[in-house]
């Protein structure tokens, strides 16, 4: 992904918008991060006004949008979700055609539903206006209660914060998890939430939120290839297990098992790019415990397997080596056609 062109229509909101501006717009070099060529579009170019009462002046039409690797879609107000220009439209219809990543941030799923690009799909928006998505676009498989889904080369995201999830989801396929978690330090915020959008649905907060179970969880990072036990954690935590589940449920939107699931991902990821470890290894040094549950897990989560993982994100600096794993590549073929 080199190319970026994130379209901004009469009444965007400012703050979905400076999402996108964040996520792909600014240069990270320093870092060791690409720069993507990054700009705003618009089906007719110059005063374009927010919904905040002031305007953003955008010199460029939609043409680059035809062309971009990938079209950010910003949110506009309810009144024009079903008077869409045409033109805007065409564009995401010709994104998706030519297999280009497309993104929604918040209600800008609802340009993607008029485009009808989503029939047949999962999707999601903010949860206040998933009902309202899932009347007026019935083909649209609607998911309430997700921080983003994406269905091939489509990612909708919930409401507004979630729209940087989204982009650190997608940011990890095209330069891998180490860089993008430069980008999520440098934004200060978490390179990934577990739980979704429930946790955020008129509902009364915790009594105590998730920093009260930080040593618990820092401990479990810390711990990654143990065998650890709800009750071991609870006892950690001074709960009793039962207790212990709900509040960490509570404080997380997920269970302590599918939160340690993806933390042991994550630490997979980062060893794969970051040493030249054999998959025996970082399967025991993540928790998975062989190579094969490893491979297991890649496939089903990321849709990949840790050798093609690590051949596309492996890193240039000095690394840790180990033996060579042989005839990996064979074997974790096997396991992407069991889980596809």
């Amino acid at each position: 992904m080199k190319t970026v062109a994130c379209i901004v229509m009469n009444g965007f909101a400012p703050f979905e918008f400076g999402v996108a501006c964040e996520a792909f717009g600014l240069d990270r070099s320093d870092d060791g991060i690409p720069n993507f060529d990054f700009r705003v579009v618009t089906a007719d170019p110059g005063v374009v006004p927010s919904k905040m009462g002031f305007s953003i002046n955008i010199d460029n039409d939609l043409s680059f949008a035809y062309e971009a690797d990938l079209v950010v879609v910003s949110p506009t107000p309810r009144e024009y979700w079903q008077h869409t220009d045409p033109r805007v439209l065409d564009v995401v219809r010709a994104a998706v055609a030519r297999g280009a990543w497309v993104l929604s941030v918040c209600s800008g799923s609802f340009i993607l539903g008029a485009a009808g690009v989503l029939d047949g799909r999962k999707a999601t928006t903010h949860w206040m206006y998933a009902d309202v998505m899932a009347k007026m676009y019935p083909e649209v498989d609607v998911d309430p209660d997700v921080l983003y889904v994406q269905d091939g080369r489509i990612i909708t995201s919930a409401g507004t914060a979630a729209g940087l999830d989204a982009c650190l989801h997608l940011l990890r396929q095209e330069i891998g998890a180490e860089l993008t978690n430069k980008i999520a330090r440098r934004m200060v915020v978490p390179p990934q939430r577990d739980g979704g959008q429930a946790q955020f649905i008129d509902n009364p907060l915790p009594a105590t939120t998730s920093l009260s179970l930080a040593p618990v969880t820092d401990w479990m990072l810390d711990n990654l290839r143990l065998d650890l036990t709800v009750d071991q954690l609870a006892a950690k935590a001074h709960m009793s297990p039962r207790t212990f589940a709900r509040r960490f449920k509570a404080d997380f939107g997920a269970t302590p098992a599918s939160w340690l699931a993806r933390q042991r991902i994550i630490h997979s990821q980062r060893m794969l790019e970051k040493t030249d470890l054999g998959l025996d290894r970082i399967a025991y040094e993540s928790g998975f415990g062989s190579a094969a549950v490893l491979r297991q897990n890649f496939a089903r989560v990321l849709g990949t397997t840790p050798t093609a993982y690590r051949a596309r994100f492996t890193c240039n600096d000095d690394r840790m080596t180990d033996a060579p794993d042989a005839a990996a590549a064979a074997s974790e073929a096997s396991v992407l056609e069991s889980v596809a």
